[in-house]
C-alpha cells in the first residue's frame, strides 16, 4: 500500500467563496443530511446484490423518488448515489468505462430532485474508498489511485455537486489523497468522514484524534464519522476526535441505524427512528454541525432528527427563530403564494393604464434606466421544476439585496419543463417588488396562445420580454413532443410591437396601447456570424428595444462584436442599448464543458488557461474575470446580463456587489419617451 506525502498537498485557501458560504451556513445552524439510499432502494425491490450506482441510468425514477423522500422530511443535504462509482469498484460490473457518465448522472438526478421538491438543499457528491472495506482494499499505486479519485470527482462536479462528501473510509491515506484531488480540481467544500472499528481505530491503527489532526492539515471543511457500528459508537469516535477549533473544520456524524441482522434475504437494523431523534441533541452537544444517517436509516429516521433539530432551534431563540419557522413552514406544506384581497387590488392599481389608445402606459423601470443611461444589472433565474416557488423567491431576494435592477426568468431552457416563467415573474414582482424580464419562446405556443399570454402578462405588470425561438423539444424532457413555431423570435417581436401599437397580429384593435419593453438575443460568437447579424438586423427592424448577448469572456470578443455593429449600423454602433452577457466560471472543468458542449458559448484559450491555473480558487477567479471584462467595457455597453452556473446565485450576487461599488443603484426619474418611441427604425 502506498503512503501519503504531505508535500503533495495543495495549500487550503481561506478566501474560497463556496467554502466560506458553506461555513457561514453551518455557523448559522446545523445541517441535516439524508439517510441510507441503499436501504430505501432495497425496500423498493432492488436486489441486494445489484450495482446501486448503475440505477441512475437504468432506474432514475427510483433514485429521484428516494432523494425526494428525504427532502420532503427536511434533509438539507442529499448525497448522490455514487459511493462506489469509481473505476476500481465498477470493474466488477463491467462498468469501469462509464465512471464519468454515472457520476454526472447521479449528481443531476439529485439536483433535479431538489428542484422538484423546491427545498433549499445542497447536493453532496458521494465518494467512497477504492474497494469494498468488507472485502479488503486492493493495493493500488498512488498515481492510479489519484487518477481514479479525480475521474469520479470531476464527474460529480460536472453534474453540479455543491459539496464533495468523502465517506466510509477506513484507510486514512486514501482519504487524504481524495481530499487532495478535490482541492486540485475545485474550491467546493469537502466533508471527510471516517469509519472506525469497535476499538475506535482505523485499519492502520490510527486513533480518531490522530486522524482528525491529519484531516485538519489536509484542508477538509468538515471532518467526522459515518457508518460503523451505530449511533453510540459513532458518537464515541466523534468525541475522541476532540472538540473542533474555533476556526477549524466543523464536525460531522452520520451513523448507521445500529447493528444489522440478515432476515429472509434482507438486512434489518436495530435503531428505531425515535432513537435517532433522541441521539441528535447528543450529536450536536458533541460539536457536530452536520448530522445525518447511513446504512439502515430511512426517511422516518431523518424526520425524527429534523424534529429534534427544530426543537433545539426553538429552545435557543438567539438567531434561530427565523430558521425554525422556515423549517416548520416547509414541513407542513403550507400555501406557497398568498394573495390577500387588498394585495390583489393594489396589483391592479399599480398596473392600471390609460384607456386612451393614443397614450402609452408609463415605461417600465428597465426602460427608465436605459433612457437615463444608468448601468443596468440583471441576473437570470430558472423557475422551479415543481409547484413550490419559495426557493426561487429567496434566490430573487438574495439578488435584490445584492443590488440587481431586475431578474430574468427563463422559459423552460433546454426544453426542460419548469414552472411558467410568467407565474414566477408575477410571484417575484408581487413578493419583492423587483422588476422581472421574462423569456418567451415560440416553441410551445401557437399565435393565439402567444397573444393571450402576452396580454395576461401585461395585465399583471410583467412588461419586459425577451423574444426567443427556443430549443427543440427533442433535446429536453419530452423528446417525442412537437414544437409549434408558428413564428420565430423575429415574428414574436413583431407581435409585441403591434401590441404596443394597440393592435393584435391580425391588425384588430386591442383597445389601448401596450407598454412592453422588447429585448432580443445576439450570439456574437455564432459559427455563422453573417446569418446571426442578419437576423439581428431583422429583429431591430421588427421593433426590439434592447440587445442581450450570449456570454462573452474577453475584451477581444467584445471588440469584434462592436466592430461588426459599427460596420453594419455605422458609428457609434448598435442603435439600441446592449447588455453584455457574462456567465462566471467556477472551475477548469466547467470552462471546458461550456466551451465544448454548450451551443452559443465560446471561451477563449487564455480564459480557459486562467481557470486551469486557478486551482481551488476557481469560483473567485471566475468572478474576477467577469468583473474585469465588465470594467473594461464600461461606456461601450448599457449594462450586464449575468447567468448563473448550476443555480449558483450566491456567486452572481457577489459579482453584482462588486459592480455596485462602481455603479451604485439609484432611483431614476421617469423616462421622457415611451419604450416604443425610444428605438431606432432605420
Amino acid at each position: 500500500m502506498w503512503g501519503w506525502t504531505p508535500e503533495l498537498m495543495t495549500e487550503p485557501t481561506s478566501d474560497s467563496l463556496p467554502r466560506q458560504r458553506f461555513r457561514d451556513r453551518l455557523d448559522a445552524r446545523p445541517i441535516l443530511v439524508d439517510g441510507g439510499m441503499g436501504t430505501l432502494l432495497f425496500s423498493r425491490g432492488v436486489p441486494q446484490r445489484a450495482c446501486l450506482e448503475e440505477l441512475v441510468l437504468s432506474h432514475p425514477e427510483l433514485v429521484g423518488a428516494a432523494h425526494r423522500e428525504y427532502l420532503e422530511v427536511g434533509a438539507e443535504l442529499i448525497e448522490t448515489l455514487s459511493l462506489g462509482a469509481n473505476r476500481q469498484r465498477l470493474a466488477a460490473w463491467g462498468l469501469e468505462g462509464r465512471v464519468g457518465e454515472l457520476n454526472r448522472r447521479a449528481a443531476r438526478l439529485a439536483r433535479d430532485a431538489r428542484e422538484v421538491s423546491g427545498r433549499d438543499a445542497l447536493v453532496g457528491g458521494s465518494v467512497g474508498p477504492l474497494g469494498s472495506p468488507s472485502r479488503g482494499l486492493p493495493d493500488i499505486p498512488e498515481l492510479a489511485a489519484r487518477a481514479m479519485f479525480s475521474e469520479q470527482i470531476e464527474g460529480l462536479l460536472e453534474g453540479g455537486a455543491d459539496v464533495i462528501v468523502l465517506e466510509t473510509f477506513s484507510v486514512l491515506d486514501q482519504l487524504l489523497l481524495a481530499i487532495d484531488e478535490v482541492r486540485r480540481t475545485s474550491d467546493v467544500p469537502v466533508i471527510a468522514s471516517l469509519t472506525f472499528g469497535e476499538e475506535l481505530a482505523l485499519t492502520d491503527g490510527s486513533s480518531p484524534r490522530a486522524a482528525a489532526e491529519q484531516l485538519v492539515a489536509a484542508g477538509a471543511d468538515a471532518i467526522g464519522v459515518n457508518c460503523g457500528a451505530g449511533p453510540s459508537a459513532c458518537l464515541d469516535a466523534l468525541e475522541a476526535m476532540g472538540r473542533p477549533a474555533e476556526d477549524g473544520p466543523v464536525r460531522s456524524i452520520m451513523p448507521n441505524a445500529g447493528l444489522s441482522q440478515r432476515l429472509e434475504g434482507r438486512f434489518l437494523y436495530a435503531a428505531s427512528p425515535a432513537y435517532l431523534g433522541t441521539m441528535t441533541p447528543r450529536f450536536v452537544a458533541a460539536g457536530a454541525r452536520i448530522v445525518g444517517g447511513c446504512c439502515g436509516t430511512t426517511p422516518d429516521h431523518i424526520a425524527q432528527m429534523r424534529t429534534a433539530l427544530d426543537a433545539l432551534d426553538a429552545a435557543n431563540p438567539d438567531g434561530a427563530e427565523e430558521a425554525a419557522a422556515s423549517a416548520a413552514r416547509q414541513a407542513d406544506g403550507g400555501p406557497l403564494l398568498v394573495l390577500p384581497a387588498r394585495a390583489r387590488i393594489s396589483i391592479l392599481e399599480r398596473t392600471a393604464v390609460s384607456t386612451s389608445t393614443s397614450d402609452p402606459p408609463p415605461p417600465t423601470r428597465l426602460a427608465e434606466l436605459l433612457a437615463a443611461g444608468r448601468f443596468v444589472v440583471s441576473v437570470e433565474i430558472d423557475p422551479p421544476r415543481s409547484i413550490r416557488i419559495e426557493r426561487t423567491i429567496e434566490a430573487a431576494r438574495l439578488l435584490r439585496d445584492a443590488g440587481v435592477d431586475l431578474v430574468n426568468i427563463s422559459d423552460s431552457a433546454m426544453a426542460r419543463v419548469r414552472m411558467s416563467a410568467l407565474a414566477v415573474a408575477f410571484g417575484i414582482q408581487h413578493d419583492l417588488d423587483l422588476e422581472c424580464l421574462v423569456h418567451c419562446t415560440t416553441r410551445d405556443r401557437n399565435l393565439m396562445a402567444l397573444e393571450s399570454e402576452l396580454l395576461g402578462a401585461h395585465a399583471l405588470g410583467v412588461r419586459n420580454i425577451i423574444a426567443l425561438t427556443g430549443d427543440p423539444p427533442r433535446i429536453g424532457d419530452y423528446p417525442t413532443g412537437t414544437g409549434v413555431w408558428d413564428v420565430d423570435s423575429i415574428g414574436l417581436i413583431e407581435i409585441l410591437s403591434r401590441l404596443n401599437l394597440a393592435e393584435d397580429p391580425s391588425g384588430s384593435s386591442i383597445g389601448q396601447r401596450a407598454g412592453f419593453t422588447i429585448a432580443c438575443a445576439l450570439d456574437p460568437t455564432a459559427p455563422d456570424p453573417a446569418t446571426e447579424w442578419d437576423r439581428l438586423e431583422r429583429k431591430l427592424e421588427a421593433g426590439a428595444h434592447l440587445v442581450m448577448t450570449q456570454p462573452l469572456y474577453s475584451i477581444e470578443q467584445v471588440e469584434v462584436m462592436l466592430t461588426e455593429a459599427r460596420r453594419r449600423f455605422g458609428p457609434p454602433g448598435l442603435p439600441v442599448p446592449i447588455l453584455l452577457g457574462v456567465l462566471p466560471l467556477v472551475s477548469a472543468r466547467h470552462a471546458e464543458f461550456l466551451h465544448n458542449e454548450v451551443p452559443g458559448i465560446t471561451i477563449p484559450d487564455e480564459a480557459r488557461a486562467a481557470m486551469r491555473a486557478s486551482g481551488d480558487r476557481g469560483s473567485e477567479v471566475g468572478i474576477e474575470m467577469a468583473d474585469r471584462l465588465l470594467t473594461a467595457t464600461e461606456g461601450e455597453v448599457a449594462g450586464t446580463y449575468i447567468m448563473p452556473s448550476f443555480g449558483r446565485y450566491e456567486q452572481c450576487a457577489e459579482l453584482v456587489r462588486r459592480i455596485r461599488v462602481r455603479h451604485p443603484p439609484a432611483l431614476v426619474e421617469s423616462a421622457t419617451v415611451a419604450p416604443t418611441e425610444g428605438r431606432a427604425r432605420s
